[in-house]
């Protein structure tokens, strides 16, 4: 059996790690992994002839066929394993980003920012679960100065596990949000889950970023100053905004004027992204970013892969946020588009999944606010969107 020490040492001496035979990369660490519908143990020779240097196994049987075969008693484990001990190795500043809404946005904003003076990584696309957060930690090395790593979860506990991987010496969450109800066991469940990294960080004496305006967050966090034992405290609190920042127009692309007078134009639209701005303004601040080159790396931000992305087709201006919904998200979007300047609005939705329970009602609840946009057109997609179109005219 290979022991974490022993697994290191191979890491060490590969290009990568992937869990994908499809993205394999001469010279790189495969881990297979297992799910309800594959095996990656099948995959692995495979992994070596495309070019795998070692193969991470949990199947004996397997890891007999070939010396480069690594067994190990669970893949998942191994990995997660391995991630931690590679952190341990590292003592560059990790921030940690969860929230229900505006994750992915923020995180490429604060990675943006912070990039305009020191080597950063971020996690790539999305890769924030139990198995991306892992892959993240082992693609970094030396040459970075920073990390952003973003955390999602669909359950309590899961971001604990995160931190344990991660190991964040600074944090900022987006958001508390309707999100994955079914899993987190409703709002009360999504905001205990989510708290997981403020208690992390107080636990290890790390720094939080506050958005002051957010009632639940500011809540969140004195809860648990009352609670914290005199050996467990947070090393610093940053609330924000600080300096002010005026938004001067949310759509159909958000602008501001910095407490300079200078005028900010961004490609982002919406008041809630105007938030996430300012978490990375502040970020970049506290890291010593100048607010020019701050500003700057904001007004460069494009999104894309279908999130707040603003999409030009001949006359008509799109709006196109279809990576993910959930009520809170979908509520935003369709309370920023009823304020959208324009001759003639369609709106198009899918259902929103994980809400359990809550479905129906939270269906409900989204027909009855498209049904006070007023809008032109209205399509609705999806099983769940039967309880929207019952609140419609």
């Amino acid at each position: 059996m290979t022991s974490t020490p022993d697994l290191y040492r191979k890491f060490l001496a590969c290009t990568g790690v992937s869990t994908d035979t499809r993205q394999i990369t001469p010279g790189c660490l495969f881990v297979a992994l297992k799910g309800d519908t594959f095996d990656g143990n099948q995959f692995a020779l495979q992994a070596l002839t495309a070019g795998a240097r070692f193969v991470v196994v949990d199947d004996a049987a397997i890891a007999a066929q070939h010396q480069h075969c690594l067994l190990v008693t669970d893949g998942l484990t191994a990995l997660q394993d391995l991630a931690r001990h590679h952190r341990q190795t590292l003592t560059i500043p990790v921030i940690g980003l969860t929230g229900s809404n505006g994750k992915t946005t923020t995180k490429e904003l604060i990675a943006g920012v912070l990039s305009k003076r020191f080597s950063v990584y971020a996690t790539y696309g999305n890769l924030n679960n139990h198995i991306g957060v892992p892959l993240t930690v082992l693609s970094l090395n030396d040459t970075h100065e920073l990390a952003v790593v973003e955390m999602g979860a669909n359950h309590q506990q899961e971001i604990a596990l995160l931190c344990t991987i991660a190991q964040p010496t600074h944090g900022l969450i987006t958001n508390v949000g309707k999100a994955h109800l079914d899993g987190f066991g409703g709002v009360a469940g999504v905001r205990k889950g989510k708290g997981e990294l403020y208690d992390y960080l107080a636990q290890t004496g790390g720094t939080v970023f506050i958005n002051s305006r957010d009632q639940t967050l500011t809540a969140m966090y004195r809860e648990r100053l009352k609670t914290l034992r005199p050996e467990t405290t947070f090393a610093e609190t940053v609330f924000y905004p600080g300096d002010p920042v005026e938004l001067l127009q949310e759509s159909p692309v958000v602008m501001y004027r910095t407490n300079t007078g200078q005028a900010v134009t961004t490609h982002l639209p919406g008041r809630y992204n105007f938030e996430n701005m300012l978490a990375a303004l502040a970020v970049g601040h506290y890291f010593g970013v100048s607010d020019a080159e701050a500003n700057h790396a904001v007004a460069d931000y494009n999104p894309t892969n279908n999130r707040s992305q603003v999409v030009t087709h001949g006359s008509n201006t799109i709006l196109l946020d279809a990576y993910n919904a959930n009520p809170s998200s979908m509520a935003a979007a369709v309370q920023q588009f009823t304020r959208q300047p324009a001759t003639r609005k369609m709106v198009i939705l899918g259902d929103m999944y994980e809400l359990g329970s809550e479905s129906k009602a939270e269906h409900a609840a989204l027909g009855k606010l498209v049904a006070d946009g007023h809008f032109d057109v209205v399509v609705l997609a999806g099983q769940d969107m039967k309880w929207a179109l019952g609140a419609l005219p």
